[in-house]
């Protein structure tokens, strides 16, 4: 099974830089390819190939690192049809699992000890349709869903899901797109509807580590 080879863009260590383990010390091992094209995407050379390593591999890369949490990332991790073996091999080893995916793909064999963190794509992203509301009914109590938000529209958009998918108690993420969309006048918005959500900003850009 450590023969198995997954498609890879990049490994590497950083801060978390969103969801609710922002701040946090943590392995990236971000897969190629995507399923999506989203119009704000800033990991679009990911989309690429730039190696492909074994399970062996990734885990003698990743075990250098002084950290137990890891975060898999994309590109779209979901589309790789190893991926299943990687997370079981990181779980025995005691490593955290963090899933950053997109939710339009099937989620439902996803391990229950991986925290899924689900980008619900709104309107602004060109990709507002892709959802797979099935994956609803994957959620575990500690998986997060996302919404990087563009506009008003996408604010809108975000309250409506929540409503209507009876989201409430959920753990949500507001993302602003800052350089369309002001963090301040998306705080006013949540300040205002006494919104259940996180707002949350890039750490990772904001003091430019990776």
């Amino acid at each position: 099974m450590t023969d198995i080879k997954l498609k890879l863009s990049e490994i590497f260590y950083s801060l978390q830089g969103e969801s609710s383990y922002s701040g946090l010390p943590c392995i990236f091992i971000r897969f190629a390819e995507c399923n999506l094209n989203c119009n704000y995407c800033d990991t679009r050379y990911a989309h690429d190939i730039r190696e492909q390593l074994s399970l062996a591999e990734i885990f003698g890369i990743i075990k250098e690192y002084p950290c137990k949490l890891v975060e898999l990332t994309g590109g779209e991790p979901v589309l790789q049809d190893n991926i299943l073996p990687l997370m079981e091999l990181l779980h025995s080893h005691g490593y955290q699992i963090l899933l950053e995916t997109n939710g339009s793909l099937f989620l439902g064999d996803i391990p229950s000890h991986v925290i899924k963190i689900i980008d619900v794509k709104t309107p602004g992203s060109g990709e507002g349709d892709s959802f797979m509301k099935w994956n609803l009914r994957c959620l575990e109590p500690h998986d997060e869903l996302k919404f990087v938000l563009t506009s008003f529209y996408d604010y809108k958009f975000a309250l409506d899901f929540i409503k209507e998918n009876k989201l409430e108690s959920s753990k949500i993420l507001f993302s602003p797109l800052t350089n369309v969309l002001s963090p301040r006048l998306l705080a006013g918005w949540m300040l205002k509807d006494g919104l259940h959500a996180r707002l949350q900003l890039q750490l990772h850009k904001l003091i430019s580590i990776q």
